[in-house]
């Protein structure tokens, strides 16, 4: 009698430990799910950001083309359902470079640097990117937990009989991680000297410069040139403080 009631207890007891484990796993996943939904949510926001901030770039700079194609196909890309954490991770880290290039290009126009459309876009911009980190260190941090539990014993075995598996993070990965590179094919260009310098070579220059007249600027800094004296007229005046002829 004791006997089956030993057994029983430890049934009981074993049922509850795999509920218990079972339910753990199964909140880890909702919330990894969960996490994964606010970044989604941020991350449309973006790609509708990013589109308005190329349409209003395009109303002072339609010729830069080849710059706005590369950011609307990025773009594109990124939107693209289906995608894994680490594949969306990886075309959201192609759609900031392209994105950084056209920042780039909208620095040569002063005009759009001072439209309040275009500020306006780059603030809410900024503010989505801080959301978007914030709502990543989220997601990873319930994800590493629940991978933890999957991988480890005795979880691992409640998540093999229950088929539950390890998530992906979502963070940047290879190229990604490097500084976005702005590079409009003229790296092979020579590029003139600044427009207040005149001369041959930039000051303190190696090279030794060639003769050229001193220009007025240069004349004056360095001082009044010295004076030949003039001749004195034969009038019998002693020169200036020279002692009078003898009589």
């Amino acid at each position: 009698m004791w006997v089956w009631i030993v057994i029983a207890v430890v049934v009981l007891l074993l049922i509850l430990w795999v509920v218990g484990g079972y339910n753990g796993l199964i909140k880890l996943r909702n919330l990894v799910q969960e996490a994964w939904r606010q970044i989604d949510v941020e991350l449309k926001r973006r790609h509708d950001l990013i589109g308005n901030l190329v349409e209003t770039v395009k109303g002072y700079a339609a010729h830069e083309r080849g710059t706005l194609e590369d950011v609307m196909k990025a773009r594109s890309a990124a939107m693209a359902g289906g995608q894994s954490p680490a594949q969306q991770a990886q075309s959201e880290g192609l759609l900031s470079q392209a994105l950084g290039r056209l920042i780039a290009v909208a620095e040569a126009y002063p005009d759009l640097k001072a439209n309040q459309n275009f500020l306006a876009l780059q603030q809410e911009l900024t503010a989505t990117e801080d959301r978007i980190a914030s709502a990543r260190r989220y997601y990873n941090a319930n994800v590493r937990e629940l991978n933890t539990k999957v991988e480890t014993v005795p979880t691992n075995v409640i998540a093999g009989m229950f088929s539950i598996h390890r998530e992906e993070y979502f963070e940047a990965q290879g190229d990604e991680r490097e500084p976005v590179r702005v590079d409009f094919g003229q790296r092979d260009a020579t590029i003139p000297p600044p427009s207040g310098y005149a001369g041959g070579t930039p000051a303190g220059d190696a090279a030794s410069p060639s003769p050229v007249a001193p220009s007025a600027g240069a004349a004056s800094a360095a001082g009044p040139a010295p004076q030949a004296a003039a001749p004195q007229p034969e009038t019998g005046e002693p020169p200036f403080g020279g002692a009078p002829p003898q009589q």
